[in-house]
């Protein structure tokens, strides 16, 4: 079976199940298969685009977005989220699942590096919280943190939050999504009329994590999605009201910016890269991780700094552990389990290394250099 026929056949089957389900009044189970199949043809349409039958492919899969459509109006259920109408209290409990009660234990101290980073998140947050009256035209609302993975970018947040006395909202693709029709984007307008209700009294960081999934535009787009960003740029441009000053900070983070909207992108006046650790920083990784383990005098942090040019931070703290369990290894397997584990030595390290390759290619930072010269603000 050739590719084009598997497709059209996954096609049918979703196409199927669509019927079945609408035969049956399951309309968004139905709704669902419908634009599955839509999405298997626009991918047809797409590879075959010079066939004849590029247009049939393009013209049934329109047809079932629409059927599905349909579906998804019927089944419809009104949740109230954000009206006028409604009490600070309300607004509350229909986001409460998007509040962080405890606050995670990180401060500015426990991100190893990232000076320049740190001082200009200080400046855009910090500052203007602690002394507003010192920026009469204004302060930065918008900020994307945007790197290779593993590189401090939650952990920043996280210690902006433990500096101020606020409420941390966390926003994730699974957390907001929905398959309610238009609740995703009552859930993003009622997360916004909160921060504004409560953001003129005290801070209110509104984290989006992995903000690709949520913001970014794809080839295959069904709808919800598109609803959903646009609700997002919608209430960003809310925050920018003339005569209000809001102490609310959305800060996104991701690791593929090139797949935001640019209309995203201009909504977010900083723009700030995280790059993977350097070697001073990395040397500074591996003596943080190191710091309440017993090392021998025999490691060379300078060394290893060397030898893990492009790792992550996050790579040399796995590999820290890594370090450690094998000198936990040795202790089970000599049968003397109440003892204490040897010290950590340089070749433990050295071992880990010889399997535990960096996570970051130089192509993929390459990409996000180029990205960065073009975008970076």
């Amino acid at each position: 079976m050739s590719s084009r026929e598997y497709l059209e056949s996954l096609a049918r089957k979703h196409l199927n199940e669509a019927l079945i389900n609408e035969k049956m009044g399951n309309k968004l189970d139905a709704a669902k298969n419908y634009r599955k199949a839509a999405e298997i043809l626009f991918m047809l349409a797409n590879n075959y685009r010079n066939d004849t039958i590029s247009n049939m492919y393009r013209n049934i899969a329109e047809s079932y977005i629409r059927k599905a459509q349909e579906l998804e109006k019927e089944s419809q259920i009104s949740i109230p989220l954000g009206g006028d109408s409604e009490s600070k209290a309300d607004i509350e409990e229909a986001v409460k699942q998007f509040i962080v009660n405890k606050k995670p234990n990180i401060r500015f101290e426990d991100v190893v590096g990232l000076d320049e980073v740190k001082q200009t998140i200080i400046e855009s947050v910090i500052y203007p919280y602690k002394r507003p009256d010192l920026f009469p035209f204004g302060w930065h609302k918008g900020i994307l943190l945007y790197g290779p993975p593993g590189c401090g970018k939650t952990l920043l947040v996280a210690a902006i939050v433990n500096e101020i006395e606020g409420i941390f909202m966390y926003i994730k693709s699974s957390n907001l999504l929905s398959k309610w029709l238009g609740e995703s984007e009552r859930k993003v307008s009622a997360i916004f009329e909160y921060a504004r209700k409560v953001g003129k009294e005290k801070p209110v960081i509104i984290f989006l994590d992995e903000a690709d999934d949520l913001l970014g535009i794809y080839e295959h787009e069904i709808g919800g999605e598109v609803r959903v960003r646009n609700q997002f740029l919608q209430e960003l441009d809310g925050l920018t009201e003339k005569g209000e000053k809001y102490f609310i900070y959305v800060i996104a983070a991701t690791n593929k910016p090139w797949k935001l909207d640019i209309g995203f992108l201009r909504r977010f006046q900083k723009r700030i890269y995280i790059p993977p650790p350097d070697t001073k920083s990395r040397k500074h990784l591996f003596e943080y991780y190191t710091r309440s383990l017993n090392i021998s005098n025999d490691v060379d942090f300078e060394k290893l700094a060397v030898l893990t040019e492009g790792y992550s931070a996050s790579d040399i703290r796995d590999i820290v552990l890594e370090s450690y369990l094998r000198t936990i290894r040795e202790l089970f397997r000599s049968g003397k389990i109440d003892g204490t584990p040897r010290p950590i030595v340089m070749n433990d390290f050295i071992e880990v290394l010889k399997n535990r390759k960096p996570s970051i290619s130089p192509e993929l930072l390459k990409k996000y250099e180029e990205w960065s010269k073009k975008y970076g603000a």
